[in-house]
C-alpha cells in the first residue's frame, strides 16, 4: 500500500501536510505542473500559496524523489521518481504517458558517431494519443 509519509522519509524530507498532499496528488495523478498541483491543494488547503508550492516540489526535486518532466512548448510536468523511462506527449489532447524503451542503441550510436558518453537520456516524444486520432 503507498504510504506518502513513509516515502518522503526515506528520501530524508521532512513529513509536512502540504508535501504529503502533493506526493498524494503525483501518485494519484501520474504528470502534473504547479498549476495544476496548486488548484488540487488549494481545495484540501485554502491559504496554501503557490510560492510552498514550489518551494516544496523544488526541494523534492533536489532530493531526486521528483523528476521534474521538460515538456517542449509547455509547462514542465512532476512525476514521482521511478525506474528510467520516456515519455508521449499528445498534441492535441495533451494526455502524458510513460513509455519503457531502450535508450542504450541511440546513446551507443551517440558514442560512435561523436565520442560523447551520454549519462543520462530524457527522451519525450511528441504526436497524436490513439483517442485523438
Amino acid at each position: 500500500m503507498f504510504n506518502s509519509s513513509i516515502l518522503l522519509k526515506e528520501y530524508n524530507l521532512k513529513v509536512t501536510p502540504q508535501r504529503v498532499a502533493i506526493v498524494d496528488e503525483l501518485y494519484k495523478n501520474g504528470h502534473m505542473n504547479i498549476d495544476e498541483l496548486y488548484q488540487n491543494l488549494l481545495k484540501k488547503f485554502p491559504s496554501i500559496s503557490l510560492a510552498t508550492i514550489y518551494k516544496n516540489v523544488n526541494a523534492m526535486v533536489e532530493k531526486i524523489f521528483l523528476n521534474e518532466v521538460k515538456i517542449p512548448e509547455s509547462k514542465s510536468v512532476y512525476e514521482l521518481v521511478k525506474e528510467e523511462h520516456s515519455h508521449l506527449v499528445c498534441k492535441s489532447c495533451g494526455k502524458i504517458e510513460d513509455i519503457n524503451i531502450d535508450t542504450s542503441i541511440l546513446n551507443s550510436s551517440i558514442l560512435s558517431i561523436s565520442n560523447f558518453k551520454v549519462e543520462d537520456t530524457k527522451v519525450v516524444f511528441s504526436g497524436v494519443c490513439s483517442n485523438c486520432q
